[in-house]
């Protein structure tokens, strides 16, 4: 994926995701993406043959499954390590992937989709709030009339609801140690990963992920061109409340 600036963006690095890539996609990542699929099916009523357009599909763990369904999945990613992956889990299923490296920030298709989505908290992490709308825009254009986007994301609300300083756990070989805290007013939410190996390895990184409210989100949609905009706090949809796990947008076109 060509950036759009001479600065490269931490997710842009391929060492950032051969060293956390293990602890993101952990083996209850993977067991959950099948029904993660289905719901993405439910929700964008789609059917065999449908196309859809993941975006951001990193290891391909979404994709694979719904090209397993039946879909015509195209990926998109900045990382080519992570689209080789995919394109090896597709071929170990027997299943087919259009597979793109591009950035989302200046990616553009004529192609038109019956759904987009964007999963797994990959949204925000951009320098500039241009920049994720942007990415937002560049996402949701290729939707074609009367389909779905979905988001999957960390809110504001969800952040400060689910807000802890820190924690640490053991995770592929790994201890990982964890810390939090706001930035401003809330805007974003600083996270610092430190993984420490048997061997005495210590590999830390530390990123800013921008926090928008559900309303934020939902109206810039609608401003995109988007009838309506569901918002739940899981893929089951689940009501939107002081319980809320994650946020899960549901445009319809």
């Amino acid at each position: 994926m060509a950036s759009t600036e001479n600065k490269k963006e931490w997710f842009e690095s391929e060492d950032f995701w051969t060293n956390y890539g293990p602890i993101i996609f952990d083996d209850a990542h993977w067991k959950e993406a099948p029904a993660v699929a289905d719901f993405v099916i439910e929700l964008a009523d789609l059917k065999p043959g449908s196309t859809v357009l993941d975006c951001g599909c990193g290891v391909g763990r979404i994709s694979v499954e719904l090209a397993a369904a039946g879909m015509q999945v195209t990926g998109i990613d900045i990382i080519q390590n992570e689209l080789d992956c995919a394109k090896q889990s597709a071929e170990d299923e027997g299943v087919e992937l259009e597979l793109i490296k591009a950035d989302l920030r200046t990616f553009t298709t004529p192609k038109k989709y019956d759904c987009s989505i964007n999963l797994y908290t990959s949204f925000g992490y951009c320098d500039t709030v241009e920049e994720d709308m942007e990415i937002l825009k560049n996402m949701t254009a290729p939707v074609k009339e009367g389909g779905t986007f979905i988001l999957e994301c960390v809110s504001r609300e969800t952040a400060i609801i689910n807000f802890t300083e820190g924690e640490w756990f053991e995770r592929a070989g790994w201890t990982v140690l964890t810390e939090f805290e706001p930035v401003g007013a809330w805007e974003g939410l600083r996270s610092k990963w430190i993984l420490l190996g048997k061997d005495g390895t210590r590999i830390e990184h530390e990123f800013i992920q921008r926090l928008y409210t559900a309303v934020d989100l939902k109206n810039e949609l609608l401003k995109l061109g988007f009838k309506t905009v569901e918002v739940c706090s899981d893929f089951d949809h689940s009501p939107y409340d002081q319980n809320s796990r994650i946020m899960v947008l549901i445009a319809k076109k």
